[in-house]
């Protein structure tokens, strides 16, 4: 049976024989990109380099990239919505097209050497074609020359075969996508590939940038085209072992079976909502994440609480969370080092946020059913009643609520809350604007800062700070960091100072290309717990002051960035501080 850690394997393996070089997945903290809570896409750690900034590895790439996206949180529970997953993907920059892409895809689909799925049973679909760009012939004629007949290759129109652009502008094109036949019924005559009936699964999608959308809403040509595709990995393997949920691989069974006996009232969909949000808030947490009540740490949160919620439901006696998380880590810990390396700190703060929801979760649902057993309605002010004084999540709430029936003016509810700071589930997904955001001049200067800040506070505090994340946007930039204390007001002028000194020095910002190991011997900081490591990455040397493995934009001469100034210093988690700055 091909599981889905033999389907990474011969992906990977497939494309580096087709010259693709195997690069490691990207954090789930998106480095250059402000716009995201998470990576949520193979596509996001990748856009400088679509956009025609030169990758270490080459113009050839193939990934397996860990992806959180919390939109769906709601559908969970049902076959196949998840909040983390794995997404693989290969990649042309500016190297090869259509033809090669399509071939491919073909050939590892059908060649009896790779997935061996019969040819006979793919469909695929391309762009029809409007006023911004032609129909894409070029797919369908590839694809009848590998042996798609033209009965199975059906044209849509943006809605369905477009990608992009991300936001309102950047780079996009038209896709082809690839259906399999699951030997279902058909729904009706009209039931084709695109139909939601599971007759027809969307296996894979080969994305073709060609266009580069303005802010005007015009499609220009792009000067270098490229290729992203996209094959999510427990989807995948869901319908090549012929299950009907993605709950049933090997991916999920451990856990599943850990809650079939931990539970005295087994709920499937409780079941299948605690191991997609345990699994994710695993690795979340060896991210360096932990529960707060504002944006990552938010999201984190919710996904445990809700989890101690339906455990409650399926009467779990005691503490389970860190039981999943072992599981998950033994799941895959093999693959996952950074599971493995941070075990203690992952299992440990499931167990101290489930113990510290556990009384808030008690008396939540006591007063929920008073309030109900009096009145026989939830309204917006009994929900903010809950959580003011209680500690009730709000999306708990509702949740409760939509359970019994109960409909909650949500009108009245978002007016009722909109004065109180609080991150909804809009503000987990945050907005992709642009997919150029973190490309702009001035986000550009403000990254190039963040090595400067990173050495000088190295400088000042000693080795042990190490970045733990950034975010930045045209306005500032913010900088987090391991460090147990408070900086000290003659702490955070030093810091200042050997910023502002290494600006005004106009230090030339100098980029090289070279192995890992070579960039550590160089002094390079660099922090990888991936299985995958490149065999180049891109090293920004600041004569003096910093060197680097990054993947972000920088300015030319630090002379370009301005004034460095600090104008918060704060604490984020234990252990972990924050900066924000801004250039004047």
């Amino acid at each position: 049976m091909l599981t889905g850690k033999k389907l990474v394997e011969k992906y990977l393996k497939f494309f580096k024989e087709k010259g693709h070089a195997i690069i490691p997945s990207a954090s789930l903290i998106p480095e250059n990109d402000p716009t995201v809570l998470f990576t949520t896409a193979g596509m996001h750690p990748l856009v400088p380099y679509l956009m025609g900034q030169p990758h270490p590895s080459g113009k050839r790439l193939v990934d397996v990239q860990k992806c959180v996206r919390t939109g769906d949180i709601d559908e969970v529970g049902d076959a196949s919505h998840l909040t983390f997953f794995f997404m693989l993907g290969n990649w042309s920059l500016g190297d090869y097209f259509k033809k090669e892409a399509i071939e491919w895809s073909f050939e590892f689909l059908t060649s009896k050497k790779w997935l061996g799925l019969d040819p006979k049973r793919i469909s695929v679909t391309c762009f029809a074609g409007d006023n911004d760009a032609p129909k894409d012939e070029v797919s369908a004629e590839v694809w009848k020359s590998v042996g798609i007949p033209e009965e199975r290759i059906y044209f849509y129109g943006k809605e369905d075969n477009w990608w992009g652009p991300a936001g309102e502008t950047g780079p996009c094109g038209p896709d082809t996508e690839m259906f399999y036949d699951t030997g279902k019924e058909k729904c009706s005559e009209d039931c084709k590939p695109g139909c939601y009936c599971g007759k027809y699964f969307e296996i894979w999608n080969d994305v073709f940038m060609q266009y580069n959308k303005t802010a005007g809403g015009d499609f220009e040509k792009l000067a270098q085209q490229n290729v992203d595709t996209g094959m999510g990995v427990e989807r995948t393997i869901t319908m090549l072992q012929g299950k009907e949920t993605v709950f049933e691989t090997e991916m999920f069974k451990p856990a599943m079976d850990e809650l079939w006996r931990l539970a005295n009232r087994p709920i499937e969909k409780s079941k299948r909502i605690i191991c997609d949000h345990l699994r994710a808030a695993v690795f979340i947490l060896a991210e360096g994440i932990v529960p707060s009540n504002v944006e990552r740490g938010y999201i984190l949160r919710r996904l445990i609480r809700r989890s101690v919620r339906h455990g409650k439901l399926m009467q779990i006696q005691g503490n389970f969370c860190s039981k999943l998380g072992e599981v998950f880590i033994k799941t895959y810990g093999d693959e996952w080092h950074e599971l493995k390396k941070n075990k203690k700190t992952i299992l440990g703060e499931l167990e101290k946020e489930e113990q510290k929801f556990a009384t808030v979760l008690s008396q939540g649902i006591k007063k929920f059913e008073q309030i109900y057993s009096k009145n026989t309605k939830i309204t917006a002010q009994d929900a903010f009643l809950l959580f003011q004084s209680y500690g009730f999540p709000l999306e708990m709430t509702l949740e409760i609520a939509k359970e019994k029936g109960i409909e909650i003016n949500k009108k009245a509810f978002e007016k009722e809350f909109a004065k109180h700071q609080f991150v909804s589930r809009k503000g987990s997904e945050k907005k992709f604007k642009s997919g150029l955001a973190d490309n702009s001049e001035q986000t550009t200067k403000f990254h190039t800062a963040t090595h400067l800040l990173h050495a000088a506070l190295r400088d000042v505090l000693g080795d042990h700070v190490q970045q733990k994340g950034s975010n930045i946007t045209p306005e500032r930039l913010r900088f987090d960091f391991s460090h147990p204390e408070r900086l000290t007001p003659v702490q955070i002028k030093r810091v200042e100072d050997l910023v502002n000194m290494a600006i005004s020095m106009r230090i030339p910002v100098i980029r090289e290309e070279m192995s890992l190991d070579e960039a550590r011997k160089e002094g390079a900081l660099a922090f990888f717990d991936s299985k995958y490591v490149p065999e180049k990455v891109s090293v920004y040397t600041i004569e003096g002051m910093s060197k680097e493995v990054c993947a972000g934009p920088h300015v030319k001469n630090t002379g370009d960035l301005g004034k460095f100034k600090i104008v918060k210093e704060e604490a984020v988690s234990a252990g972990v501080r924050r900066i924000k700055a801004v250039l004047e």
